[in-house]
């Protein structure tokens, strides 16, 4: 399944309880050709075009006419009492949460619709108006839609049409069992279901896509840094092709804290993995040591170049990184660049999953690093633009282990920021203010740093990206 999210959402009965502006526009229409139609019989049937309706109440040469008197009327008579439909909002946001695209594909006029859109402060990126049944499809291939939800059998049609998964609602006038005998996929009670569907929908699916994904490669080198990403990553691997066929390997070197090292190793030789420790050298590239803002591509682009011809050494023709789809819209990543450019590949971000999916799907498989803080490098701690040597991430790591050893279990995430000509401690936000502030804040100093303070901001990840240009 691809990374980038295309929901399709129909409108009436979906999103919209159109029945009371319906309505009151047919019964003014009604009124000024003289007709009395059933009103309530054919609110129970909304969702197919307009003529349609009208054509058993009208002479053939008066339907267009009607029609577009309807449409005019529409907007005088149906636009303010039409509500959202229960979980309307909620089922949109729930998309946006997973960074996804809203196509709105509807049979009612283009310009009602979107009166509607904006009066509700419905949060769609796309109107597409006058398309019923598999018309609708065209729009839907066009706009990438991989689900699209109405509450019509014609619905379940269009989504088939375009190969789109059909999600049907009933809070329309089908049943269920007319859903179901057209074909589609899922039946949820309202919208306000839906929410809960598309995050299991799309962690089931992204899970299928990166087994597919591992078990086509054979064999894989994982770069495992003991974090809960690549954690995952080589947990995944090795379901996909079973432990005989993946390796670990760790990059050593003064960057990685010796707390993370023995935890990582037991991980993965609880998944029966060969794990490799090469040292790496990345101290010693200038644009590593000089710690500008590109810092992470010369850590990686050493990591890359010191496993990849390790991986060859084994026949493994693919090395993997834990990079997930999160990191890959982050904005910042040099790294992932160079990790690219050396030929790695990224399945947790290729199948489109997210750091949350990664944790939960981390959860339910019972492994230990599924609510493990961030473990960013020592390098990570030094203010971009101070120069990065092992004297200054000893200092750091001797520092975090004195606070670890004042506040105990009480904290989780923590990080000691050298800024160069003093330090900066940053705690879980819930700590704050920390009564023993003045205590953490000594034995910082007592670490080797001339001055320290207690960021009042608390813990951020990525907070030294906040001071680049």
């Amino acid at each position: 399944m691809s990374s980038e999210l295309a929901v399709g959402f129909d409108l009436d009965m979906t999103l919209i309880d159109t029945v009371p502006g319906f309505a009151a526009t047919l019964r003014a229409l009604g009124d000024e050709l003289g007709v009395a139609f059933p009103v309530e019989e054919l609110t129970t049937r909304l969702g197919p075009p307009l003529e349609q309706l009208l054509e058993p109440h009208l002479a053939a040469e008066a339907v267009g006419p009607a029609g577009d008197r309807f449409r005019e009327l529409y907007v005088e008579h149906s636009i303010t009492p039409v509500p959202a439909l229960p979980g309307a909002h909620e089922a949109l946001a729930a998309v946006r949460r997973h960074r996804g695209r809203i196509v709105l594909v509807t049979g009612k006029f283009p310009r009602n619709a979107q009166l509607h859109v904006d009066h509700l402060g419905l949060d769609v990126d796309l109107v597409e108006g006058w398309v019923w049944g598999v018309g609708k499809a065209d729009a839907l291939r066009r706009e990438g839609v991989s689900v699209y939800v109405g509450d019509h059998v014609h619905d379940v049609e269009g989504a088939r049409a375009a190969g789109a998964l059909s999600v049907s609602v009933l809070t329309g006038g089908c049943t269920r069992a007319e859903l179901e005998a057209a074909g589609t996929d899922v039946v949820l009670e309202s919208l306000e279901e839906f929410p809960a569907w598309l995050d299991e929908h799309l962690l089931t699916t992204r899970l299928e896509a990166l087994e597919r994904d591992l078990a086509g490669r054979g064999e894989v080198l994982v770069a495992y840094s003991g974090g809960a990403d690549s954690a995952f990553l080589l947990a995944a691997a090795t379901r996909a092709l079973g432990p005989e066929h993946v390796v670990a390997a760790t990059g050593y070197s003064d960057s990685l804290p010796e707390v993370e090292r023995d935890p990582a190793r037991d991980f993965a030789a609880s998944l029966g993995v060969e794990v490799l420790t090469p040292r790496t050298h990345e101290m010693e590239r200038e644009g590593y040591r000089a710690n500008g803002g590109d810092r992470c591509f010369f850590c990686k682009a050493e990591l890359l170049e010191v496993l990849t011809p390790l991986a060859r050494e084994r026949g493994i023709a693919t090395v993997a990184t834990g990079t997930n789809a999160d990191d890959a819209v982050a904005g910042f990543r040099p790294g992932i660049r160079a990790a690219d450019e050396r030929g790695a590949v990224a399945p947790l971000r290729d199948a489109g999953l997210t750091k949350a999916q990664v944790r939960e799907a981390s959860r339910r498989w019972g492994l230990p690093t599924w609510d493990k803080p961030a473990a960013a490098c020592l390098s990570s701690r030094v203010a971009y633009g101070v120069e990065v040597t092992p004297h200054r991430l000893a200092r750091v790591e001797r520092a975090e282990a004195a606070v670890r050893a004042l506040l105990g279990d009480r904290v989780r995430n923590l990080r000691v920021r050298d800024l160069g000509d003093r330090a900066s401690v940053e705690l879980d936000r819930d700590l704050l203010p920390l009564p023993e502030q003045a205590e953490v804040e000594a034995a910082v100093r007592g670490a080797g740093f001339a001055e320290a303070h207690v960021d009042p901001q608390g813990f951020r990840s990525g907070s030294m990206n906040e001071r680049l240009a």
